[in-house]
């Protein structure tokens, strides 16, 4: 069974988890891109996250959705939409309900991508969603990735520039582990027994 809730104490003495395979950036449209699409089609469960440019006063708009990235077991694709758009060929992949696609929030991120180009999105599976179903209360990325992996993840790039010209390193590692870390919860799921919580277990315990 998996601990309902978990406090940032009990988080900060986790071990840091970190994306072990490749990343790959794509920027352009053309052999880079029919690749990515070609190992995601083979893949049968995908990690899924999007990026977006904050904002931080009211006067400033938000740009729309700076990256994607859908990660297997051995490769992240983090693709730049700002320079690619979204393909038809990888809005395929978003649409094919054979694949699962999970991540967290997802409606957002959804609609995000469908305001580059309309489709209809097929296998999506969202973490906040189910893991109530095993017993866990705590539903953002951090503490779900603490509670069924046992790991720490880094938010300290949430916050950073996403349509900068060149992404630096820590960058490209927040945003690939961020993806693949929810490929990696909904797999230990699949894999664990269900003990749904009560209605009383579902209300957040107040401190004091």
């Amino acid at each position: 069974m998996f601990q309902i809730s978990i406090s940032p104490e009990e988080i900060s003495a986790l071990d840091l988890a970190s994306f072990p395979g490749d990343i790959v950036v794509v920027e352009e449209d053309g052999p880079s891109l029919e690749s990515a699409v070609r190992y995601l089609k083979r893949q049968r469960i995908l990690g899924f996250d999007t990026e977006t440019r904050p904002t931080f006063t009211p006067d400033q708009h938000s740009t729309g959705t700076a990256l994607l990235q859908l990660s297997g077991s051995g490769k992240a694709y983090l693709f730049r939409l700002k320079k690619t758009g979204l393909p038809r060929p990888l809005a395929a992949v978003l649409a094919n309900p054979g694949i699962i696609k999970v991540g967290a929030a997802t409606r957002d991120d959804i609609r995000g991508l469908q305001k580059i180009t309309r489709f209809s999105p097929k296998g999506f599976v969202d973490l906040q969603s189910i893991v109530a179903d095993y017993g866990i209360r705590d539903k953002s990325v951090k503490k779900m990735a603490a509670i069924i992996l046992g790991v720490k993840i880094s938010k300290a790039q949430q916050l950073s520039n996403w349509e900068a010209e060149h992404l630096s390193d820590s960058q490209l590692r927040y945003a690939a582990t961020d993806a693949w870390v929810c490929r990696e919860m909904y797999r230990k799921l699949m894999e664990s027994e269900k003990h749904p919580l009560s209605p009383e277990q579902l209300i957040p315990q107040q401190n004091g």
